[in-house]
């Protein structure tokens, strides 16, 4: 009746005529694919009113929905909108971005701040700079900030990040809303950091598919995708708001693997997503391939795709609108707003650093003061139709919904 079909440690188990697509990892099956549909149905049955309870999608429909054009793309655009604005209404939230350290463990082939890449200057924010810029988001009402690094685990490191969460949740007087983005860690590690304040993790799997992910990593256990599979899992178990997101564009990747990316998240019940398009940076083993590319204008369409089809399919998540979107176009965050995404990140790196902190070339932003660059992204979400929600924490309702139940 079965018949499983085995790529790696990915599985896909077929049975007529219900269509199941199924991820196991470390001997956990994730049902997280169920078609009862006999036909593959235009996206635009779904944005009937009489079909709009039918959320289930099988692969062939979602890799439409990232490839359609003209009317078919204009109601995918209207429908996650609509989705949007229903399910967690037009408010955007913020997120001061720290960028604490470009000084990484990791080498992995698309990052500009790997381990090998001697023609970065490495720098680590002290910790006075990062509680100023803490400061600056807590006086500015930004809600919450991201402190993000490159990867590293050592003690020093860990217990460095327990004081300065402790810190940030004093001297804001435990309103300022704290995410993290550090990395693969002991769950132990996970635990202490939550304890100190923390409440939100970002690790991006950056593909769900492990063959690709091969392709993009080194061939040792630092870089293993189980680990990072294992890592998501033990934030959940930890209790933090879990965040992951994938790269969109990348050599190698099919638009079959992209739609796999979008049940992965829903898979993995993830509660906040951050994903853009891959942009190339001339220091890595990656960029050889660049021959292999979409065009950045066609990496942006199918990334402002790639979130209205996830709003679609998570109708109450997080999903933030990427840096990357606006290096290929100043409005590009803008485009991901009006059509799905509620999180932004600005930039309040001090700008001596935030030049050495480029995971790809051309970021935007990169001179530009944390008050001036807080002026160009509010004038960005009024155009958008959206509106900046001052002062809260935007919690991810689905990590509400799925934390009661």
């Amino acid at each position: 009746v079965y018949k499983v079909h085995k790529v790696h440690k990915v599985y896909k188990v077929l049975y007529e005529p219900y269509n199941f697509i199924n991820l196991i990892n470390e001997k956990k099956l994730r049902f997280f694919h169920w078609n009862k549909f006999s036909k593959i149905k235009p996206f635009s049955y779904f944005c009937k009113k009489e079909n709009r309870m039918k959320k289930i999608y099988t692969l062939p429909e979602l890799e439409n929905m990232l490839t359609c054009q003209g009317e078919e793309e204009n109601r995918l655009y209207s429908e996650s909108k609509r989705i949007k604005n229903e399910t967690i209404g037009n408010n955007v939230y913020l997120r001061g971005l720290i960028e604490i350290s470009n000084i990484c463990t990791k080498d992995c082939f698309y990052c500009g701040i790997r381990k090998s890449n001697t023609e970065t200057a490495r720098y680590a924010l002290s910790d006075k700079e990062i509680l100023d810029a803490a400061d600056f988001a807590y006086t500015h009402h930004f809600g919450s900030i991201v402190l993000q690094g490159g990867e590293r685990s050592d003690k020093a490191f860990v217990d460095r990040i327990t004081r300065l969460l402790q810190e940030i949740k004093k001297n804001s007087n435990n309103e300022l809303g704290v995410t993290l983005s550090l990395g693969e860690q002991t769950e132990d590690s996970y635990k202490r950091w939550k304890d100190a304040g923390a409440h939100r993790y970002l690790l991006r799997i950056e593909t769900s598919n492990p063959e690709l992910y091969a392709k993009i990593h080194p061939n040792n256990p630092l870089h293993s995708h189980a680990t990072r599979l294992r890592c998501l899992e033990s934030l959940q178990r930890c209790g933090y708001q879990t965040g992951t997101g994938v790269m969109i564009g990348l050599p190698f990747q099919t638009i079959t693997d992209l739609a796999n990316d979008l049940l992965f998240l829903q898979s993995m019940d993830i509660d906040m997503v951050g994903m853009g398009p891959y942009l190339e940076h001339h220091a890595t083993p990656l960029y050889e391939y660049r021959h292999l590319l979409l065009s950045l204008q066609e990496r942006l369409r199918l990334s402002i795709h790639m979130v209205a089809a996830l709003r679609i399919l998570m109708p109450d998540i997080n999903i933030a609108a990427t840096t990357a979107l606006q290096a290929i176009e100043p409005a590009g965050r803008e485009k991901a707003l009006e059509i799905g995404a509620n999180v932004v990140m600005p930039n309040i790196t001090p700008t001596t650093n935030r030049t050495l902190y480029k995971l790809y070339e051309n970021k935007p932003g990169t001179h530009e003061g944390a008050a001036e660059s807080m002026r160009k992204l509010e004038e960005s979400i009024l155009k958008s139709g959206c509106k900046v929600a001052y002062g809260v924490w935007g919690d991810s309702r689905h990590f509400q919904s799925r934390t009661e139940n």
